[in-house]
């Protein structure tokens, strides 16, 4: 998500040169706006639990403002969780349409991979999203929002799998259960990705998640 744009104008009204003219967002702008600055200040390293009051401060708007957008702290967390979804699995759809199905253990593995480097580069250019990524920013907020999470790393996790495991022919070694060693592989990988999202999140955003990364995913599959 972009930066937050000032919506106010500094033209002033006719005959009263002191007073500013504040724009009308348009609809559905202002809840964009406030997910921008949410986002943004989520990406602060450090930064502690985020309140509406703060929220609300940043935008220079009152709190009753957020919630005539949003129910609770906690939709604005899931319109953080629904770009993530939307962005992240948009993406993943191409990079199988570009490959095609995996028709033997090279093509998988390098789908699986393309996958893996597609997330990490999400994560760096969406520090704040990490953190929502990885439950830092979620600890303190209702439960169902760590379980959408889970369940979105479930997702990752079977994507792999369906990657590595190809069209059924797809082998990652001469093996009689190679469905069993997808399932293994995507596992590996989805716990190698979310602990490279984890460090970049607790590390200030100073370790890169695509650190060494092709050479560590060739060490794995």
């Amino acid at each position: 998500m972009s930066n937050v744009e000032n919506t106010s104008s500094a033209e002033p009204e006719s005959g009263d040169p002191a007073t500013p003219v504040r724009k009308r967002p348009k609809p559905g702008e202002r809840r964009v706006q406030i997910l921008q600055a949410l986002a943004a200040m989520l990406q602060q390293p450090g930064a502690e639990r985020i309140t509406t009051a703060a929220l609300a401060a940043r935008l220079d708007v009152s709190e009753a403002a957020l919630y005539r957008h949003f129910a609770s702290k906690a939709q604005m967390f899931e319109g953080l969780i629904e770009f993530i979804e939307q962005t992240v699995f948009s993406l993943i759809n191409r990079i199988i349409e570009q490959e095609g199905p995996a028709a033997d253990a090279a093509s998988g593995i390098r789908q699986a991979s393309k996958v893996v480097a597609m997330l990490m580069q999400f994560a760096e250019k969406n520090p704040g999203m990490t953190r929502v990524m990885v439950g830092d920013a979620l600890v303190f907020e209702n439960e169902r929002l760590q379980q959408r999470m889970n369940q979105f790393f479930d997702k990752i996790e079977s994507t792999l799998k369906q990657c590595l495991r190809g069209n059924g022919q797809a082998t990652l070694s001469v093996s009689e259960t190679p469905s069993a060693d997808a399932q293994i592989s995507a596992s590996v990988l989805t716990a190698f990705a979310a602990g490279r999202l984890q460090r970049f999140a607790r590390s200030g955003f100073r370790r890169l998640p695509s650190e060494h990364l092709e050479a560590s995913l060739a060490l794995i599959l």
